[in-house]
């Protein structure tokens, strides 16, 4: 046992003693956080576009006028949802709804503003001098305070509405796209009043939005269905990936670690003070402390976010994982998955003498790992579907599939039945593993199908 602790402690501080495992730890939250933060700094930082209708001619008389009035509708609608978001999220923060004034004023922003039309354009009519000055008015030619982001030209033909739009970039459609939107409501306007029908009617029956309540018998009050009671499956998701994480990262390490000791013979050196068990053992337990070391920093810091933005969530994020000793389901389908695929890859790097060697042999591995995570997402909506049932037996998505389904209240008999298997197939994983570590540590053969046959039926102790 000490020689077991003595290699995973090795193993343990061969990465945390580097500065790159540090800056790692780190800088994950730091990103998290501005990947939430970047698409709200962005929209942010999007312009204003100072935009300038001119109606054609007599034709297109009230076409202006129908851009404005749906820009003035659109802000009006955005006001009011980013009113109501802002003042649900401040009442679950447990903050007074005057404090989201600030969210509403940037949420409610308009990308558009229309503007008066220069004198000069207005004057003259179409023609090249008048491309010349829209070309003008759109580039540097034209001081930055008078410039314009477009212009754009209304018109009516036969068939309706037209638009030609000048932009100041050639890859900005955002006022194409609004104008597009204008004109077709102002087509449809035009021709419900042709047929007798007011505008006005269609346009309240169309901001209609029916009020539906979910109400479960599973609820938590046996009534309506809260964000409460949608709370333990987005944990168990949560878990299902942090689990595919954990593989995915540690086996990782584990695999270029035994890769690289093999090749610079270190692990022959290690086999002459331990057995292979003992270093495979060592090796797993090492690389478990780190990512759990890892997992502890990221949750404390998550923890505490939660606690200091979101208090009641992150009671009832608690008090999920305490009531009927969830969070030990996850835990012991979080260690059985983990060791099971640890083993795996620890052995396949004993067989590896290049980062090409293990590349090829990543990607049947990586096919596996793909399945559960594709049917842990349905596994959310319907946990009881006949194919996760099924699936959730097979050892090697045991763990991500029960992870997901544990909150909804699977059979006891299945809880056992599918926890019995998966850590009956890690623990055999462990010892063809550990015989199959000791043939390759030792030899310089490719991993192949003979191989590994022979190193299974004739491997060490």
């Amino acid at each position: 046992m000490s020689r077991i602790l003595l290699i995973a402690r090795r193993e343990f501080m061969a990465y945390a003693r580097t500065v790159g495992f540090w800056l790692s730890l780190l800088a994950f939250p730091m990103f998290a956080v501005l990947g939430g933060a970047i698409p709200f700094l962005m929209d942010n930082a999007d312009p204003v576009r100072a935009v300038v209708l001119i109606e054609e001619g007599p034709q297109a008389a009230g076409l202006a006028r129908a851009v404005e009035t749906r820009l003035a509708d659109e802000a009006e609608r955005m006001a009011e949802r980013a009113r109501e978001a802002a003042n649900s999220a401040a009442e679950k923060a447990g903050a007074p709804p005057g404090t989201a004034e600030s969210a509403i004023a940037q949420m409610s922003r308009q990308r558009m503003r229309i503007v008066a039309t220069p004198a000069d354009l207005a004057a003259v009519g179409p023609g090249e001098e008048r491309d010349a000055l829209v070309r003008r008015y759109l580039t540097d030619e034209t001081p930055e305070a008078q410039r314009l982001d477009a212009i754009v030209f209304l018109d009516r033909n036969a068939e309706g509405p037209s638009a030609r739009v000048w932009a100041a970039r050639a890859t900005d459609d955002t006022v194409e796209d609004f104008v597009r939107g204008a004109l077709r409501d102002a087509n449809r306007d035009a021709v419900l009043t042709e047929a007798g029908i007011d505008p006005a009617v269609v346009e309240e029956t169309d901001r209609f939005r029916p009020e539906v309540t979910l109400f479960s018998p599973r609820s938590a009050d046996g009534g309506e269905v809260s964000f409460r009671d949608r709370l333990p499956g987005i944990i168990g998701l949560a878990f299902s990936f942090l689990l595919w994480s954990l593989i995915i990262t540690g086996a990782s390490i584990l695999l270029n670690s035994v890769m690289e000791e093999k090749s610079n013979k270190i692990l022959e050196v290690l086999l002459s003070s331990a057995s292979p068990t003992e270093i495979l053992t060592g090796k797993v337990l090492g690389v478990a402390m780190l990512t759990v070391s890892v997992l502890l920093v990221w949750g404390g810091i998550g923890a505490v976010g939660l606690a200091i933005s979101v208090p009641s969530t992150a009671l009832d994020i608690w008090d999920v994982l305490t009531t009927d000793g969830l969070i030990f389901y996850f835990l012991a389908y979080i260690v059985g998955g983990y060791l099971m695929y640890a083993v795996l890859f620890a052995a396949i790097g004993a067989f590896c003498e290049t980062p090409r060697d293990a590349q090829t042999l990543m990607g049947p591995i990586m096919m596996v790992l793909v399945i559960p995570i594709l049917v842990v997402q349905f596994a959310l909506v319907n946990p009881d579907a006949p194919m996760v049932r099924f699936a959730s037996w097979v050892p090697f998505f045991t763990p991500f599939l029960m992870a997901a389904r544990a909150p909804s209240g699977p059979p006891m008999v299945e809880i056992i039945g599918t926890m019995a298997g998966l850590f009956a197939v890690a623990l055999l994983m462990v010892w063809l593993a550990g015989r199959a570590f000791r043939a390759g540590a030792l030899s310089d053969v490719k991993l192949s199908w003979k191989t590994f046959g022979q190193a299974i039926a004739g491997g060490g102790r």
